[in-house]
């Protein structure tokens, strides 16, 4: 007997109802790969990126971690950037947070879980540039939601520093970094007003050259 045959079976099921509406969606599908946005997300189940904003398959590129967490010298984050932006030529990016996010708020707790404290240190990072709003807030779990909107908004920044993003802004690619926050507790998307389009966006000690070496 096969080990999880209810997802197998679900995934028939799910397969039967996106053909009885489109009987040509997964042809169509399997000949191109044309998203105009990248989501950059947590890797918590509780997050679907491509049902949140009611997207089919094809429609949405993804990338996920723990904490929608940004790093330049990450090479799986950085290739997903790279072949978004020049490869398939998406138009937003987004980084998506969530409230009460469990690696944001492991990352505000002083004890140890193992190798993902390393990864975690990056959070600690953004709390240490806020740390004098942050110490005022004495509820925790206001701490923390305040912790995943910061966090967004710095990993939005981090996308717009890397030269991927600013490569592609002095071709005159089209491209846009936000940064929005999910709720748990009724499924909604908040924009936390935070939206890079062009360099001058980005403080300046973080731009790059007007653009490649030809």
């Amino acid at each position: 007997m096969r080990i999880l045959k209810h997802l197998f079976d679900n995934n028939r099921a799910w397969s039967r109802r996106i053909r009885e509406r489109d009987p040509e969606f997964f042809e169509t599908l399997s000949r191109q790969q044309a998203p105009d946005y990248l989501w950059i997300g947590c890797s918590d189940s509780r997050v679907p990126a491509n049902e949140i904003v009611d997207l089919l398959p094809g429609e949405l590129f993804v990338h996920r971690n723990v904490a929608n967490v940004v790093v330049p010298t990450d090479m799986n984050c950085m290739s997903v950037l790279q072949y978004a932006v020049e490869v398939l030529k998406v138009k937003h990016i987004m980084v998506v947070g969530h409230y009460g996010c469990g690696g944001v708020r492991s990352a505000l707790q002083h004890r140890q879980l193992g190798l993902i404290d390393n990864w975690l240190r990056h959070i600690k990072d953004v709390y240490r540039l806020h740390e004098r709003e942050l110490r005022e807030i004495e509820d925790f779990d206001e701490l923390t939601d305040r912790m995943c909107e910061l966090n967004v908004i710095h990993q939005a920044q981090q996308v717009c520093h890397s030269t991927i993003v600013q490569n592609a802004w002095a071709r005159g690619q089209p491209l846009t970094v936000h940064g929005w926050i999910y709720s748990l507790q009724n499924g909604h998307l908040y924009d936390l007003d935070v939206c890079f389009s062009c360099p001058e966006d980005v403080e300046p000690i973080y731009r790059t050259t007007s653009g490649p070496t030809p």
